[in-house]
């Protein structure tokens, strides 16, 4: 039997989840989410900047949880004493998410676009796809034309939820290796080139955090 398409994704049947888990092992072993931006935590700027777009944003991290709660979003952890990579906040998202949708998204990238989700949805919609993950132009690679993935921004659709558990019992925890062998799975173009701040530049190490400090949006 031929499985039935995903109803289409829209505002009101999508959660946000921002992803604020990660070790932080490049930013000095600090938790991430919580650094200041522009005078909030950069958590607190993925969520502003998620919550237009969908019905709602869930935060995912493992520690510091009080801290986390005070931006007024249910914060979710992932329950394991080991590091899974952002594919564990998946699971937990996918699992606990109370729409047919989930859209994921970093905690260190404050300038991702603020019609991310609509171009995913209309992808998806286009394809029938059952996950769908951005790609974006990078104007300092060697090939600025080329496009490259950028794994942890996707929407997805909850039926995923075993195939990625049963990923993860198999100790493996690669984001592409997980999504290219899903069956509908597409790759959404963002266009990037000439944007300046890149839209997906991330905080990945103090010193990449100032820079980002210097640009407005």
């Amino acid at each position: 039997m031929t499985a039935l398409p995903p109803p289409r994704p829209q505002k009101h049947n999508i959660t946000g989840w921002v992803l604020a888990g990660g070790q932080g092992l490049r930013m000095q072993g600090q938790d991430k989410g919580l650094m200041s931006f522009q005078g909030q935590p950069l958590f607190q700027r993925a969520v502003d900047r998620l919550l237009p777009q969908v019905a709602k944003v869930c935060v995912n991290a493992n520690r510091n949880l009080t801290q986390y709660q005070t931006s007024g979003c249910e914060v979710f952890s992932d329950g394991t004493t080991t590091s899974q990579g952002p594919l564990a906040g998946f699971l937990t998202g996918l699992r606990t998410c109370p729409t047919e949708w989930l859209m994921t998204v970093a905690c260190d990238t404050p300038f991702f676009p603020r019609d991310l989700v609509s171009q995913l949805a209309v992808c998806a919609q286009l394809h029938q796809a059952r996950l769908v993950m951005a790609q974006s132009q990078d104007p300092l690679a060697s090939d600025p034309e080329a496009w490259h993935f950028q794994p942890v921004f996707c929407l997805m659709h909850r039926s995923l939820a075993q195939s990625l558990a049963d990923f993860l019992n198999a100790d493996s925890h690669k984001v592409m290796h997980w999504a290219t062998q899903q069956t509908g799975f597409v790759a959404c173009p963002i266009a990037t080139m000439g944007r300046v701040p890149h839209p997906f530049a991330n905080a990945n190490t103090l010193e990449d955090l100032q820079s980002l400090q210097t640009f407005q949006d």
